[in-house]
């Protein structure tokens, strides 16, 4: 039997608890191993404020502990053992890192002392996690956890959020740790935190620049989101009669419904008509966005040296990094914002300029881009054509609904199609690496960030193989999600490059077609499948309206053979 510590100490794991504890943290995602026997111990005994949710591979883990931080805006957390564990928890937390999203990764690691022997599960840890992390350390004495837990809460949430790593030894989970050095700042528990606005010569230069434009454009990429700086960016936007387009990241910016509210841009759900206004910008303000090839087509739209570019971002890694900049404003979107707001504001004494020419130019693109898509969506052809998926979503599915996009199928007519009017109201996809399989442990995170909001993963039938086995999980947590599949065998986003680029030289992406009703039936899950278009909304609707977890598998229209909104191919 294990003797306690003193009573004025506790264990490395224990003080690991209080820790996560002092910074607010309420949730974990994770999955057992040999090496976190006494941190799962000290979880039991002391970690009563702390919900532990069991994963069935660490890989979701990573998944639900990164939507649950970009719905909650607190950190998310996920744990995983040596070994294999700490290789398989690695996609999610590069995805977070890469978004800009706060996760706190831990890893049991074998004893300080097994190091070099040969030990079963024995990795350099922390040379795994550097290239993938914001900050990463494998905590070498007990005594180091307090100091090594606030180092990671304030990596994680200041300046640029990001993911970090902490290590977490056996032994270390074993030894002892003076109460007294445990204290934390709650404030880092969300993100971001301290937050620092640009400086103020860089907001005048931008003020100026902004107002001089006749035609000025601004790109939202993640970082108004994550900044939750909507109110801010609205208020620039109409004050300057500006056109507001976002990248996927960038959905929720400003609600779609917004006359100035242009939508998607770029090469997956962008269209003709969004790069027509893309292209028509005398300035581009881009705000928390990185300019990459998905937004710009390859950094072509808009073209270099067209428009004047003014770059806001928490990075300055960003910035001029792919277009020459005028003005650079590093800093907080909210903060910041709320600055440029104020400086247009005293250079138009207090006035808003005529948005004529912006809301004409959005309700020209939108009206011809949603009539190509009703034309589609009205089909009664077979297999189902996604676009008739996402219009019944539209209809069915409450204002304030997060929906989890796959990024193969479901993510181009999601972005482009699925308009957001409720503040509340998320669409979220995993664009940093787009790894298939995120969507359906991921929409865990979002419930229990939100058990309020109808949560909905929608994914292709090659994600769902990734991670299947978490259809128990949801049914253990009694989750009342909907998992959409979109079946067609095959896939789809490289058949559609082998289709367009390759000759229709179709090579090894084709798979059997699975009855994913009948594997959620056998976990448990209330299952329906739809063949017909008629079938589509009944059962739609019946999936939205139980209680508990319930999966709708639909015979759709493989992207090959598709008019889906990605311009890459159709170019």
């Amino acid at each position: 039997m294990t003797a306690s510590p003193p009573a004025n100490r506790l264990t490395g794991a224990e003080a690991f608890v209080r820790m996560l504890e002092l910074h607010g943290v309420e949730i974990i995602f994770g999955l057992c191993g040999d090496t976190s026997l006494p941190f799962y111990d000290a979880l039991y005994r002391i970690g009563g404020n702390i919900k532990h949710v069991l994963t069935r591979d660490e890989r979701s883990a990573s998944y639900m502990a990164d939507v649950y931080a970009r719905v909650s805006g607190k950190v998310g957390v996920c744990e995983g053992p040596s070994g294999g564990g700490a290789t398989y928890i690695l996609p999610g937390v590069v995805e977070a890192n890469e978004s800009s999203i706060a996760l706190l990764s831990i890893t049991t690691d074998i004893g300080t002392g097994s190091r070099g022997r040969y030990a079963l599960t024995e990795l350099d840890q922390k040379a795994l996690f550097a290239p993938l992390t914001k900050w990463n350390e494998v905590i070498g004495a007990s005594g180091d956890v307090p100091r090594m837990l606030r180092r990671a809460f304030r990596e994680m949430t200041t300046g640029k959020p990001g993911a970090v790593h902490l290590g977490l030894p056996f032994d270390v989970q074993k030894g002892e740790v003076d109460e007294k050095e445990l204290y934390g700042d709650p404030a880092l528990g969300v993100f971001p935190s301290y937050r620092s606005g640009a400086a103020s010569d860089s907001v005048a230069a931008a003020a100026k620049a902004l107002v001089e434009a006749e035609r000025p454009l601004i790109i939202c990429g993640g970082g108004p989101v994550i900044a939750r700086a909507q109110t801010e960016l609205e208020s620039l936007a109409e004050r300057l009669g500006a056109v507001v387009a976002t990248t996927i990241s960038g959905q929720g910016a400003i609600l779609d419904t917004h006359p100035l509210a242009l939508g998607v841009v770029g090469s997956n759900g962008g269209c003709a008509e969004t790069r027509a206004v893309v292209d028509d910008a005398d300035l581009i303000l881009m705000v928390g966005c990185r300019a990459g090839s998905v937004t710009t087509e390859r950094w072509r739209h808009p073209a270099p040296g067209k428009a004047r570019i003014l770059h806001l971002d928490a990075d300055a890694g960003v910035i001029g990094a792919n277009y020459p900049t005028e003005v650079a404003m590093l800093g907080d979107a909210k903060l910041t914002l709320a600055a440029l707001d104020a400086a247009v504001a005293a250079i138009l004494d207090g006035t808003s300029r005529s948005d004529a020419r912006a809301r004409d130019a959005v309700a020209e693109a939108k009206a011809t881009k949603f009539a190509r898509f009703r034309e589609i969506a009205e089909s009664t052809q077979t297999p189902i054509r996604p676009e008739r998926v996402v219009r019944e979503m539209q209809d069915l599915l409450p204002a304030d609904a997060i929906v989890i996009a796959d990024p193969g199928t479901p993510c181009p007519y999601l972005s482009a199609y699925y308009e957001l009017s409720d503040a509340r109201g998320r669409l979220i996809s995993n664009r940093a690496h787009g790894a298939l399989g995120y969507s359906l442990p991921a929409v865990l995170g979002a419930h229990k960030a939100r058990p309020d909001q109808k949560c909905v993963a929608m994914m292709g039938d090659g994600s769902f193989g990734f991670n299947a086995g978490e259809l128990e999980t949801l049914v253990r947590e009694d989750a009342p999600v909907t998992l959409i599949v979109m079946s067609n065998s095959v896939f789809g986003w490289i058949k559609a490059g082998q289709n367009s680029g390759f000759g229709q030289r179709f090579y090894s992406v084709d798979f059997n077609r699975t009855d994913h009703a009948r594997v959620a039936e056998a976990f448990g899950v209330k299952a329906w499948t739809v063949r017909e278009a008629s079938e589509l909304r009944p059962a739609l609707k019946a999936a939205f309206e139980h209680g508990g977890p319930s999966l709708v598998d639909i015979h759709s229209q493989p992207l090959h053979e598709a008019a889906a909104p990605v311009t890459e191919w159709i170019a």
